[in-house]
C-alpha cells in the first residue's frame, strides 16, 4: 500500500490582523482560521492518487490545538489520520524551523512513499517549506506540479510546468511534489465523513516525542530569519471615481504614475 503524507496548515482567513511588535508574529488567537487554499488541491491530489490504486493518506499540520479545526475538514474529504503538532515551543517558526518539525513529526509516524505540498500559504507565501522538507529527508521534491500522469508502486509521473515549457519526470518513491493550485478542484466534504471526523482521533504531538528534542531546533530559538521590525500596512482610504474614455483614463493613469515616480 502507498504510503502518503500531505502537509496542510491553517491560516488567517482575511489580511487584516495585528502582530507582536517585539518578535513579528502573527497573532493568531486574534483572527478567524481557514485551511490554506493551495492545500486543499494538495489534499485532493493524495485522493486522486487514492482512488486510482491503493493507498493510505496521512496528514500533517502544525499550530495551535484549534488548528485541529482543518484536521477533521480533510477527514471530511476523505483523509484516514491526522498528525497535529502542537506545542508553545514550536511558535514562532520559519521555514526552516517549520520544516524541520514537520520532518521529525513524519519520521515519528511512518516512512512515507510521497509527500505532497501546496504551493505555498497565503499568510506566509515563501513557497519553500516544501523544498526544505525534501531536503531534511534527502528526497528528491519536484515543484511545479500541474498534472499526475499516473501513479505505480515503484514512482509516480508527473508534469512540471514551467515559465515556457512543460517538462513530464518519473521520480522514484520516495518523492515530495509541490502542487500547482490548479491541479485539481477539491472536492466537498461528504456530509458522511464529516459526521465521522467529529469522532475520529487526532494524534497531538508535542516536542517531547520527537526524536530531536533540542528545543533550541524548534520555533523562534530554530529560525535563523529574525523579523527587525513590523510596518503595518498602510491603508488607502481616498477614492477617486472618474468617468472618462479609455484615452483619457490611459492619460490620467500615466499622471498619477509620473507624480508617484516624482
Amino acid at each position: 500500500m502507498l504510503k502518503i503524507a500531505v502537509c496542510i496548515k491553517q491560516v488567517p482567513a482575511f489580511s487584516e490582523g495585528k502582530t507582536d511588535p517585539e518578535t513579528g508574529v502573527i497573532l493568531r488567537d486574534r483572527i478567524e482560521p481557514v485551511l490554506n487554499v493551495y492545500d486543499l488541491p494538495a489534499l485532493e491530489t493524495a485522493l486522486q492518487i487514492k482512488e486510482a490504486t491503493e493507498a493510505n493518506i496521512d496528514v500533517f499540520t502544525m499550530g495551535p490545538e484549534k488548528a485541529a479545526d482543518v484536521m477533521r475538514e480533510a477527514y471530511g474529504m476523505g483523509a484516514d489520520r491526522g498528525y497535529l503538532l502542537s506545542d508553545k515551543r514550536f511558535s514562532g517558526a520559519d521555514v526552516l524551523a517549520t520544516s524541520y518539525t514537520l520532518m521529525q513529526g513524519m519520521k515519528l509516524t511512518d516512512n512515507y512513499d510521497l509527500i505532497i505540498c501546496g504551493k505555498q500559504t497565503t499568510d506566509g507565501d515563501t513557497a519553500q517549506v516544501s523544498g526544505a522538507l525534501a531536503k531534511w529527508f534527502g528526497i528528491p521534491g519536484i515543484n511545479w506540479v500541474s498534472k499526475i500522469n499516473s501513479a505505480e508502486t515503484d514512482g509516480i509521473t508527473v508534469e512540471q510546468t514551467m515559465e515556457k515549457e512543460t517538462a513530464v519526470i518519473r521520480v522514484p518513491y520516495p518523492c515530495l511534489l509541490s502542487v500547482e493550485r490548479n491541479i485539481y478542484i477539491p472536492r466537498l466534504p461528504s456530509l458522511k465523513l464529516k459526521m465521522a471526523a467529529r469522532k475520529k482521533e487526532i494524534k497531538i504531538i508535542t516536542l517531547d516525542e520527537l526524536e530531536d528534542k533540542n528545543r533550541e531546533n524548534y520555533g523562534l530559538s530554530g529560525s535563523p530569519t529574525k523579523v527587525r521590525k513590523i510596518y503595518p500596512a498602510v491603508k488607502t482610504k481616498k477614492q477617486d471615481i472618474m468617468i472618462k474614455s479609455a484615452l483619457e483614463s490611459a492619460d490620467r493613469i500615466f499622471e498619477i504614475i509620473n507624480s508617484i515616480k516624482n
